[in-house]
């Protein structure tokens, strides 16, 4: 069956499908021996598919991997970095950092630490990380001293944020100090630092922040709570939830059941 080339090199973990477009864009992809271009189509039983001029052969189409990590405090969530800074796939068991297509879902920021997916499923990852699909995340969040009540509810009811009103949000005290407060937030979008520069809107400063969960996923949520740096492979039933959340219904092989640190 014939399907968009970015979509083909996403679903085989080379690439997520936007940054396969930019390859297309760029003369890195040929089919049948022409340089591809956007919205062509190829079946790999049949046609010729080559990247960079190495041919894609079905045999040598990549496992599919998927984990949940607990990314800890000031770890970059990326593959690479060019001032040698230790990213997320550096907490990766050495088979598994480079060849594979594994990349972090979405990000958490230097500063930050918590639960972050992981995988080369370049297919999921559009879905997860598409607006539409609203997949609720839950976050620890440390405040510097004690937001008024009135500021809480203008955060949860949505704010301004580029010019654009942010979905409502979840808020509630878990805890207060005599110079902290600390609060379970959920958001259902991920947008680019959203808490940190929400919370600098209303004056306020996180002074730490922890990401708990994703959907049902939860860093505990294996036989034994992950602590930082570890990563699991997802279960089936929570594999099955990410998919069934995001429309994407059609069966998979198993992933590997590889365990992290």
């Amino acid at each position: 069956m014939s399907e968009k080339i970015q979509k083909i090199l996403s679903q085989w973990g080379l690439a997520s499908r936007r940054e396969a477009e930019s390859w297309i864009e760029a003369g890195r992809v040929t089919l049948n021996g022409k340089v591809a271009r956007i919205g062509d189509r190829a079946d790999p039983q049949r046609d010729r598919l080559a990247v960079d001029g190495k041919a894609l052969q079905t045999k040598e189409r990549p496992e599919l991997f998927y984990f949940l990590l607990n990314k800890p405090k000031g770890v970059l969530c990326t593959c690479d970095d060019p001032q040698g800074r230790q990213t997320v796939l550096d907490l990766l068991a050495p088979e598994l950092r480079r060849g594979r297509g594994i990349h972090p879902v979405g990000r958490l920021d230097r500063n930050s630490s918590g639960a972050l997916l992981l995988t080369n499923d370049g297919e999921l990852t559009l879905r997860l990380t598409h607006p539409r699909y609203h997949l609720p995340k839950t976050y620890d969040v440390w405040l510097r001293g004690h937001p008024e009540e009135r500021d809480l509810v203008q955060w949860s009811e949505g704010m301004m944020l580029d010019g654009e009103k942010t979905l409502p949000a979840q808020l509630e005290v878990i805890d207060v100090t005599r110079d902290q407060t600390r609060l379970l937030v959920t958001l259902t979008e991920g947008r680019n630092r959203q808490i940190r520069r929400l919370a600098e809107q209303l004056g306020l400063e996180v002074t730490k922040l922890h990401r708990r969960g994703i959907g049902d996923l939860t860093l505990g949520g294996g036989r034994e709570p992950l602590r930082f740096g570890q990563y699991r492979p997802l279960r089936p039933g929570e594999l099955r939830y990410l998919r069934e959340r995001t429309g994407l219904t059609a069966a998979l092989p198993p992933p590997r059941r590889t365990r992290g640190r």
